[in-house]
Parts: C-alpha cells; sequence; structure tokens
C-alpha cells in the first residue's frame, strides 16, 4: 500500500478583492499517494496554479489544513516550510524561471546549494544531468541562448537535481513544439515509474492521459475526481 504522501482538508485560499474577498480556491479535499501522476485540467481561473503554488508552498492556504508527508504544513513557521519543499519538492513552470544571469550548468546546480551538496559532488550530480538531457554540449550558454525547448530540459534538470518526491508541473510543455511536447511529456513517464510523484496542471488532453489519475477544478473546487 502506497503511502500518503500529501493530504489537504478542506483548503481553501482567499485573496482580497476591492471590498470582498475571492475564492481562488474553495474547500479542496485532495489525498495524493507516493508514485501517482496526477493531472489537474480545467479552464483558465479555475485555480489549477495557484493549487500548485500551494501544494508546492510558493503560497498558502488562508483556511484548511495541509500536510506534507505527515508534517503540518498549514501550522509551520515560514524557515520550516522553505526547508521541507527545498527537500523535497521539485518545480517546473511554463515560464521556465531561469536565472538569466546563471548559465546552464549554474542553473542546474542551484538547488544543491541550498542543500550543503559539497563541490565535487555538485559537480557530479550536475554532469549527470546534462548527460541525461543530452545538454553537456550547452552547460556554457546562457538561458538567452537556448531555445524553449532546451530551457524548458533546463528546468527540468533542475527541479531533479535535488531527487525530489514529489514533482509539481504547471502547463510543463506550454510553449512547447508537439515534437518537444511529447519528448518531456515521455520524461515524465519515465521518472513517474522511477517512483517520483508527479502533479501536473494542463490544457492538453494528450498530456493529461500520461497521469494515473485526472481531477478537474472549476471555479476553485474539485468537480471530478
Amino acid at each position: 500500500m502506497a503511502n500518503t504522501l500529501l493530504k489537504l482538508s478542506q483548503a481553501t485560499r482567499e485573496v482580497q478583492s476591492g471590498s470582498k474577498k475571492v475564492a481562488l480556491l474553495d474547500s479542496i479535499n485532495l489525498t495524493v499517494k507516493e508514485g501517482e501522476f496526477i493531472s489537474l485540467m480545467g479552464p483558465s481561473g479555475s485555480g489549477k496554479s495557484t493549487l500548485l503554488n500551494c501544494i508546492g508552498m510558493l503560497d498558502s492556504f488562508t483556511d484548511g489544513g495541509y500536510t506534507f508527508l505527515g508534517e503540518p504544513v498549514h501550522s509551520m513557521k515560514e524557515k520550516s516550510r522553505s526547508k521541507l519543499y527545498k527537500e523535497y519538492i521539485g518545480f517546473v513552470f511554463q515560464a521556465y524561471h531561469l536565472i538569466d544571469e546563471l548559465t546552464v550548468q549554474e542553473n542546474i546546480e542551484t538547488p544543491l546549494l541550498y542543500k550543503n551538496v559539497k563541490s565535487s559532488e555538485r559537480k557530479a550530480l550536475v554532469g549527470d544531468m546534462l548527460d541525461r538531457f543530452n545538454i553537456v554540449g550547452k552547460k556554457d550558454l546562457f538561458p538567452i541562448q537556448l531555445s524553449g525547448g532546451q530551457q524548458q530540459l533546463v528546468g527540468i534538470a533542475r527541479a531533479l537535481i535535488g531527487k525530489p518526491k514529489l514533482i509539481l508541473a504547471d502547463e510543463p510543455t506550454g510553449n512547447l513544439n508537439s515534437k518537444q511536447s511529447t519528448e518531456i511529456m515521455d520524461l515524465f513517464a519515465k521518472l513517474n515509474s522511477e517512483g517520483v510523484t508527479i502533479i501536473q496542471a494542463t490544457h492538453s488532453e494528450a498530456n493529461a492521459a500520461y497521469g494515473s489519475r485526472i481531477i478537474n477544478l472549476l471555479d476553485g473546487k474539485i468537480v471530478e475526481d
């Protein structure tokens, strides 16, 4: 029986809009087991990205409970939360979020700097990633010198290098052509088969089909799981 990786109970995120409160996420109940591959679907504005950001601890739920590996995220101090997500969560964004001033090699290495990994080991791990993604020849280039597909590969390599338990992918192929999209999704499928839990937000039926479970959101609520 797979262990529970995370659990949301009545998780809500409200923001102030002028004089009224708007619920971006409304009483979400969700249990994710280790090794699942979940696709979040729904129209723009349905809450997919907000849900990913809150699960990834980049934003907080304003109400309700959130436990991750049994730890109560909802009642943690910022510092403990940040330690938790740096240790266990890898993020892949549609907009890549690479650091423009750093080379490919340095971008991929950044998560390891938070983990106090020794320099020689960092080099080896980055080398493995460059190999795995066939971007060895690009290691000294800056993001601006890469195509969209290459930038996304660097983003995924960076998300993976810390060996996360959970990968959160927000429209990971949104800016890519169909061949690049298929490559990225096949890669996610392979990672998932190696035991990495993946939650992706996507508009694409084809990408969603890679998941073992599809969750539909509408107006910040889960309408189908």
